[in-house]
């Protein structure tokens, strides 16, 4: 039996019924409700930041906030966290489902061969200043690589997408590393096959006169696990960014462009930047009662708390979480983390904090992993791009394969003046 919604419209008293379809009316049915006159066009939504539309359907990520839970694929995150790798991770989000051992080893070795980058592309980085900020050397690098591989743009063809695919998700890490390495002035150093998929990224950032570089396998795990945390998040801003540029049917790197320029937003990728900022202003757990009591007057934000998705403890907090116990013993506890264990503490126990829900989300941690591995701050949405890199790919070849997706185009309400007549200059 097919489910509908009744509707009244008590302009004219006319009823309709609008089908139901997975909890969703489709918006265009509303146009049907009009009240006579012709130039009426019939009703529709006004949903600023599409806080309740679906704008896609799609089989990648599940999440349920008020509970919690984060799956790839129907598989839950933490048991990815622990048993996956960050490829492997990838490969499900692409495929939908996880690689046989053969499929793996093929994965691996396809993106291991395009680890390096045109030495154009080398050039190219050069030519920013050495303070440019790196989101946005790697949003312009991102974007130029698509000179490099002008057949892209063909994205009706299987084989042209995944060759794209593969490339992205290989040289964003070597992206990434010469990024870091222009802004600190020193060397470029070039991807080491010989290791894996974040062994090499970190050999490509920290390496200097050695003949090789390991790095502490603790440290591996530790940022292989946040990769696999960021691999996808659903209809986020930079995630609908990624879609809405695909939706014009534009080259990936694009389209992944797009997505690195809006998560370079300080209400998007910069958020655990934002949280090392308030740990370092408080100092001190001693100065925590007065910050949260400036939290409750609104003088104070408490960054990296609340989620725009999750009503109940963001369930990636809680991976981070433990992945600070494994950093922390090679590198040395950061003394930030009492602070922030404390706050913590605090705020889920506090009934001001508990009635709206405020729990820590994955961008709590995250800035204390990533300044514990040396990386300066402005490098943490860098990390996070190329984590999210393979989710925006997923969901980019998602779209261009859903024969209902048209391009993007949000109606808008008018609200300025109409039909002015032309005042001459002389006159106004």
């Amino acid at each position: 039996m097919t489910e509908t919604l009744s509707i009244r419209d008590n302009r004219t008293g006319r009823d309709y019924e609008l089908a139901i379809t997975d909890g969703t009316i489709r918006a265009a049915d509303l146009k049907q409700i009009k009240t006579g006159d012709e130039d009426d066009p019939g009703i529709a939504t006004y949903d600023p930041g599409f806080v309740n539309t679906s704008s896609c359907r799609s089989s990648i990520t599940y999440i349920d906030g008020d509970k919690g839970i984060l799956e790839y694929r129907g598989y839950p995150i933490e048991q990815l966290a622990e048993h996956s790798t960050f490829l492997e991770v990838a490969y499900l989000l692409l495929h939908g489902e996880l690689p046989t051992q053969t499929q793996l080893d093929e994965w691996v070795h396809d993106v291991t061969y395009h680890t390096f980058l045109h030495e154009n592309c080398k050039q190219f980085i050069e030519g920013f200043r050495y303070d440019a900020h790196p989101m946005v050397m790697l949003m312009a690098s991102v974007s130029a690589l698509s000179t490099f591989y002008p057949e892209a743009g063909d994205i009706s063809d299987p084989e042209v997408r995944q060759a794209q695919i593969t490339r992205l998700i290989a040289k964003i890490p070597t992206l990434g590393a010469f990024v870091f390495r222009h802004q600190q002035g020193k060397p470029y150093v070039y991807p080491d096959n010989r290791l894996s998929y974040t062994e090499n990224f970190l050999a490509m950032l920290f390496r200097m006169s050695e003949p090789t570089y390991q790095a502490d396998p603790r440290l591996v795990q530790a940022l292989e696990v946040l990769f696999i945390l960021h691999a996808d998040h659903e209809q986020n801003c930079s995630t609908n960014a990624v879609r809405s540029v695909g939706s014009s049917q534009v080259d990936p790197y694009s389209a992944v462009a797009a997505g690195v320029g809006a998560l370079y937003g300080p209400l998007h990728g910069g958020a655990n930047e934002a949280v090392l900022r308030m740990l370092n202003r408080i100092k001190t757990t001693d100065n925590i009662p007065d910050f949260i009591d400036g939290v409750k007057a609104g003088k104070e934000k408490l960054m990296g708390f609340g989620h725009r998705v999750y009503k109940n403890y963001d369930p990636r907090a809680k991976i981070i979480k433990k992945a600070c116990d494994d950093v922390f013993e090679v590198t040395g506890v950061n003394p930030l983390l009492k602070i922030a264990q404390e706050l913590e503490k605090i705020a889920l126990e506090d009934e001001y904090f508990v009635k709206r829900k405020l729990y820590p989300n994955v961008d709590f941690y995250s800035g204390l992993i990533y300044e514990a591995l040396e990386f300066p701050p402005e490098m943490f949405t860098v990390l996070f791009a190329i984590g999210r890199t393979p989710g925006w790919l997923a969901q980019w070849s998602e779209l261009v394969q859903d024969k209902e997706q048209k391009i993007a185009r949000p109606k808008q309400i008018y609200t300025g003046e109409r039909t002015r007549d032309f005042i001459p200059m002389s006159e106004r």
